[in-house]
């Protein structure tokens, strides 16, 4: 989960980030013959997400006699495991997942994508597995601080800030639009499984658990047992984005030009990514106390235009909404623990209960959060 594409940066000046300069360049220049005399310039790094590491490196060269200026983004694993449950067996390397679900949606076409340059799996290279793509200008809408609150977003007029969501609701439509078999995403799913929303919140639960550490977690119980109780069936999968929100896209004026961040993909119903996209609107207004900014449609008018996009009639999606916030609280759980481990806080800290994502998870199924 990342704001970096399209945001703010910084210098990335340490000794350990720059080093990686002349081997990328090398590896740059093999994936990129064409440009001559290329150079790659120090390196900047954005706003991190919770997953791979990602740097800017600005880039100039001479293609066909003329000289180039280009920006590349640089996607690193991080060296502990995963932040997102593993969907199938061998699923442990984030951006290998990335790259091959940008590939098949790539294939597929109509969805907008930055270019790809290529994916390493040698971690004798820059330390981990790595991929690089172009860089896509634009405006992205930030979580810290709020887009409702800070940003591009409260800058635009009503209208602009309208067709920005429609617009994204438009693209997440055409995502699910992707028939999933024909794109090769069988890979998404283990032998012998049936995939589906049932298998979700499986896979879920027990990532959970596993990260809770036999702590006692009350409002992440009570969304098991509350989406036991009401699981819906004989819903139809689809490729499943995973993150499918404001802030993984990138915007130029009203248009959606890149979508981004894959790791957490599967094969699952269309309700669950609409589920988490109304649900990230919950957490940047009723969570954050930040009034709807004019222009903005309501979630009730988020969930009609993204119907109207899909040529069907979705109904209800509050169970998809507690879902999401279900997952959210778990991966606050996961990356709580990395931060320990990293030693970035101490091992007594509450953030992994008392959080936005454990706080909308108990709004929405009713309950009083226990801090």
């Amino acid at each position: 989960m990342a704001e970096e594409s399209g945001g703010g940066t910084t210098d990335a000046s340490s000794e350990e980030i720059q080093t990686l300069r002349a081997p990328f360049e090398a590896w740059l220049a093999s994936r990129w013959p064409e440009a001559k005399a290329l150079e790659v310039l120090p390196l900047e790094s954005p706003k991190s997400g919770f997953s791979a590491k990602t740097l800017f490196a600005p880039v100039r060269f001479r293609r066909d006699g003329n000289p180039v200026e280009a920006r590349v983004v640089l996607r690193i694993e991080n060296p502990e495991p995963a932040i997102y449950p593993v969907q199938a067996p061998g699923l442990d390397v984030e951006i290998a997942i990335q790259y091959r679900v940008m590939q098949g949606l790539d294939a597929a076409g109509g969805i907008p994508l930055a270019p790809l340059i290529g994916y390493e799996t040698d971690p004798g290279v820059l330390g981990s597995p790595f991929f690089a793509m172009g860089h896509v200008a634009g405006d992205v809408a930030t979580e810290n601080p709020p887009y409702t609150q800070a940003g591009f977003f409260t800058e635009s007029s009503p209208e602009t800030r309208r067709a920005i969501i429609e617009d994204g609701l438009r693209v997440l439509a055409d995502v699910h639009r992707v028939d999933w078999r024909a794109a090769g995403f069988t890979w998404l799913v283990p032998p012998g499984v049936t995939p589906g929303l049932e298998t979700q919140l499986d896979l879920w639960e027990s990532y959970g658990r596993r990260e809770l550490r036999d702590r006692t977690h009350p409002v992440f119980e009570a969304g098991v047992h509350w989406l036991r109780a009401n699981l819906p069936t004989g819903l139809e999968n689809c490729f499943s984005w995973g993150d499918s929100r404001l802030g993984n896209m990138i915007f130029s004026g009203e248009r959606c030009v890149c979508i981004m961040d894959f790791e957490n993909a599967s094969i699952a119903p269309a309700e669950v990514d609409l589920g988490w996209w109304l649900m990230f609107d919950r957490t940047q207004h009723e969570v954050v106390s930040a009034e709807r900014l004019p222009g903005e449609p309501t979630r009730d008018e988020q969930r009609e235009y993204y119907a109207r996009c899909a040529g069907r009639d979705f109904g209800d999606t509050h169970y998809y909404e507690v879902f999401a916030a279900f997952r959210y609280a778990a991966i606050v759980v996961r990356v709580m623990n990395r931060w320990v481990d990293r030693g970035l806080l101490p091992p007594d800290q509450k953030l992994w209960l008392a959080n936005p994502a454990s706080q909308c998870l108990a709004d929405l199924l009713g309950i009083e959060a226990p801090w």
